[in-house]
């Protein structure tokens, strides 16, 4: 319900009166619904209000009363207009009535015109905004698959005029999203089942020397204070209910921290005569990084490195082996593989078993190759010198270390001896010999002078291992592993090697009963004989196929197995001496690269449910999608100065993070809304995000992706700072972290456009009005970006058009995604209308101005703060390019 009160005029007026609920502060909402915009209001009635935000008259006027509508009897009055009574601030006496009408300015007469005295340029034919709607979104925008993600849309209209004379209609709707908080939630379990999956495989490591020993109660101890952080979180954001989103005052808050901040998506649809309708979408997020913990040391990019270069002399102090990060990710990778692939061989066996019993020799072949696939890649994972290295480190960990000492041999020829448990004094003599390197004989030159990492052998007991200089290693820093020669280096390769020897025996028996021959062994590879024997007291001619093959698979899951506990203990002792080197603050920057990559993801997740979405008519964006993938643009408006540079740097990392996580499509249970919710499963170094669908709309998807192929996303940062910090910034700062992640995204960028060239026929991209060619996009964009230019926004209008063209997601980001992303997103859309739709260029700012002042930007702006005032001040925006700052009256000092 609207109350409008009523003055009379002073007796020099000759004005008509005009009613604008604006002057109710209640009522902003309906300003542009009933009657024109603020500035023709002025015009008509200056006599009346002095400003539009405050209720003022003049001194010579009088109450006469006041009158009750409501704003829905208006809409649906056949004349667009109700007579209303007045009545006496008492509200018993009627003292007149009032006549209110809807007026839809840019169908105004042309008599009306003579009331306006503007300028030229300003005296146009019609408004800017023709209807606001919140709470009535398009059914186009708003199917039953959107609205299972997508809630509490806000949505707004405007007629613009084009350069033909003819209108086209916009319409803005923002929108929340569930993935703010069901990827957070989701997140944090999967952290809290790693963390205790690490302690128990760190228990699993048996009985080791007391100085590994006390390492590894620590090490747990710290997993447990994380685990028991991460639970308390976990059980504050399950009782949240309500919005769907992290407003930004809210962004420093401890249990929300996991939470990305103003987390929305926007959609503006233009339609036009004689084009079909257009659409374009932009997710505006605050910038993923660790505001709670604070920047005071900077962000993750810079600690990250700071650590790192920190932890060999921590792995000095600690006594630790330091194992680089590319170690630390392949023993990851290597506990990854084995986990995922000795069940999936099991079950192969299992198969292949079954197949035999039914006699069936085309189900016999097809799980033999499948068998055989996956026990190659199996056995290719393990064949690392990092696996066999962490083996032998592992034994000498152990207390019942004992050592093989070299006997004098003739060059070239090596011996060992066996002796017992080493005294103090032996253990002490040891840990000065240089143990030998591998591919040396003791005639070769050693690499005595070569620098030392040191390795703890038993009760604070250490040993020297040089470190390899030869090129020969297969991992980079390869000469970080440490050598432990006195070990018997060839029982890791047979462990492993016996997988692929029990395979052989399987697929000759195979074979065998394919050709009813007699058994054909490959003889290039000894096999043991303990299987041979299995083989030949197996093979009955007269048995049953499954008697004949089950010894020999049971042989091969056992040797799988055996494989599995070796490699699973030695890529946990890497992990364990990588988290005891890093004990002061490696679990600290475990903990901030956690809160910032759930912030990104969720983003990321949301964009990229909304682009599917979107485009699960279009045949061209599926096959990209799952041919190339989709390229995901990061716009950041971020200083290089004070806390914002720390905020970068958080971003920075949690953007690259991304690279880590792959989309699948999967078929839903039901079509029920909590059934259609993105599932995410995996582990820290690799996530997949799986998004149902209803089975209609999965069906009509292209093959491979109903097959469950693994869809790619290349994530990609540009930042210009636009306000007054980075004024300082450029002028007296240093700049290079910006210089550098644009110069670094943009060679990602340019490298998934050659790759979607070389796969994906140019029909398949969205056709645009400008001309301009792909490639000549990225060359000036690739020119700008090494332009030393101040404040160079160019950079990021170019990234966004090559996005778009490129069928990509769009981003917008500042420190909380409510004011500089506002100017950045009104910006874009007033460029799309004036670009792709011919927007009269006279209208341009005009409707820049609205889109500011009336869209849903500054809805967004309520709903963060409850002010409908963008957070800048005069000095602010004297530093901001011209075309980011926001209209008179819509911005002010407020608490953001």
């Amino acid at each position: 319900m609207i109350c409008l009160p009523l003055f009379s005029p002073s007796p020099s007026s000759s004005l008509p009166i005009f009613f604008d609920p604006v002057l109710d502060s209640s009522s902003l909402e309906l300003h542009y619904i009933l009657s024109c915009s603020r500035e023709d209001l002025e015009k008509y009635a200056k006599e009346w209000i002095s400003v539009a935000t405050r209720r003022h008259v003049l001194d010579q006027s009088s109450f006469l009363g006041s009158a009750t509508f409501s704003v829905s009897d208006l809409l649906r009055s056949k004349d667009d207009q109700l007579t209303l009574n007045l009545r006496s601030s008492d509200g018993v006496l009627a003292v007149g009535t009032v006549l209110v009408s809807r007026v839809n300015m840019g169908e105004m007469e042309e008599g009306d015109m003579d009331h306006i005295t503007a300028d030229v340029q300003q005296a146009q034919k019609c408004t800017l905004v023709c209807e606001s709607s919140q709470g009535t979104p398009n059914d186009k925008d708003n199917s039953p698959l959107t609205s299972a993600v997508f809630k509490n849309p806000v949505c707004k209209v405007y007629k613009f005029q084009t350069v033909d004379s003819k209108w086209m209609l916009v319409r803005e709707q923002m929108e929340e999203c569930t993935l703010s908080f069901s990827i957070p939630r989701q997140l944090l379990h999967l952290y809290i089942q790693e963390d205790m999956r690490r302690i128990q495989e760190l228990s699993d490591l048996g009985e080791l020397s007391p100085h590994w020993d006390n390492l590894r109660k620590e090490v747990i101890a710290r997993y447990g204070q994380v685990i028991a952080v991460y639970q308390e979180t976990l059980a504050e954001l399950n009782k949240i209910t309500g919005p769907s989103f992290k407003p930004s005052c809210s962004k420093a808050q401890r249990y929300l921290e996991f939470i990305p901040i103003n987390l929305h998506t926007q959609r503006m649809r233009v339609t036009c005569p004689r084009q079909t309708d257009a659409f374009y979408d932009v997710i505006t997020v605050g910038a993923p990084a660790a505001h709670f913990q604070g920047f005071k040391g900077g962000g993750l990019q810079r600690l990250l490195s700071r650590h790192e270069a920190e932890k060999k002399s921590f792995s000095t102090a600690y006594q630790c082996i330091y194992y680089s990060p590319e170690h630390t990710a392949k023993a990851q990778e290597v506990l990854h593989s084995v986990g995922h692939l000795q069940p999936l061989i099991s079950g192969l066996a299992d198969q292949l078993l079954q197949a035999a019993q039914q006699h069936s020799m085309a189900g016999l072949r097809e799980a033999l190759k499948t068998l055989a696939g996956k026990t190659e890649q199996f056995v290719h994972a393990l064949k690392d010198e990092l696996v066999k290295s962490a083996l032998l480190a592992l034994h000498a960990a152990q207390p019942g270390y004992v050592t093989k000492n070299q006997n004098q041999t003739l060059p070239g020829h090596q011996g060992h001896s066996h002796q017992d448990h080493p005294s103090p004094s032996q253990r002490g003599q040891q840990g000065q010999s240089q143990p030998q390197n591998p591919g040396h004989s003791p005639g070769q030159p050693s690499a005595t002078d070569s620098p030392m990492v040191v390795c703890n052998n038993v009760d604070g007991g250490s040993q020297t291992a040089p470190i390899r200089e030869d090129g020969q290693a297969p991992l980079k820093n390869q000469d970080s592993i440490p050598c432990h020669k006195e070990y018997d280096e060839e029982e890791w390769d047979r462990v492993w090697a016996d997988v692929a020897k029990s395979l052989n025996c399987v697929i000759a028996m195979v074979d065998k009963l394919q050709e009813q021959e007699p058994i054909n062994i490959n003889q290039e590879q000894p096999i043991p004989k303990q299987v041979l024997a299995d083989v030949i007291t197996s093979h009955n001619p007269e048995g049953d196929w499954r008697e004949q093959l089950c010894p020999l698979l049971v042989r091969l899951k056992e040797c799988v197995a055996e494989v599995v506990v070796r490699a699973r203990r030695a890529m946990t002792f890497v992990l364990l001496q990588e988290a005891a080197c890093s004990i002061p603050q490696g679990l600290f920057l475990k903990q901030r690269r956690d809160v910032v990559f759930s912030q990104a993801l969720a983003a990321l997740a949301c964009g990229f449910v909304m682009r599917l979405y979107a485009g699960m008519e279009d045949k061209g964006f599926l096959r990209q999608l799952h041919l190339v993938g989709l390229v995901a643009q990061f716009e950041s408006l971020l200083s290089t100065y004070s806390e914002e540079i720390g905020m970068l740097e958080d971003m920075e990392v949690g953007i690259s993070d991304l690279h880590r996580v792959v989309f699948k499509i999967t078929q839903a249970k039901t079509d029920d809304p909590c059934d259609l919710q993105p599932l995410v499963i995996g582990r820290r170094d690799h996530y997949t995000v799986e998004v149902p669908l209803p089975r209609l709309a999965f069906q009509t998807l292209p093959h491979e992706i109903k097959e469950g192929k693994a869809l790619q996303v290349y994530p990609v940062l540009f930042n210009v700072g636009i306000n007054e910090q980075q004024t300082i910034a450029d002028r007296f700062g240093d700049i290079s972290l910006q210089e550098r992640i644009n110069q670094r995204n943009f060679e990602i960028l340019d490298s998934y456009y050659k790759s979607l060239r070389d796969k994906v026929p140019s029909e398949c991209l969205p056709s645009f009005q400008t001309q301009m060619d792909l490639k000549d996009l990225l060359g000036t964009l690739g020119q700008n970006v090494v332009t030393k230019k101040r404040k160079n926004v160019e950079i990021l209008w170019l990234a966004g058009t090559i996005c778009r063209r490129l069928n990509g997601i769009r981003f917008t980001s500042c420190k909380s995604a409510k004011d500089r992303t506002s100017m950045s997103v009104t910006l874009e859309q007033c460029a799309l209308l004036r670009d792709e739709h011919q927007l009269n260029k006279d209208y341009f700012i005009r409707a820049l101005d609205c889109m500011r002042r009336e869209g849903c930007r500054i809805e967004n702006v309520q709903k963060n703060i409850k002010c409908r005032k963008y957070a800048f001040n005069m000095l602010q925006l004297m530093a901001f390019p011209k075309i980011y700052r926001p209209p008179e009256g819509t911005y002010g000092k407020v608490d953001s």
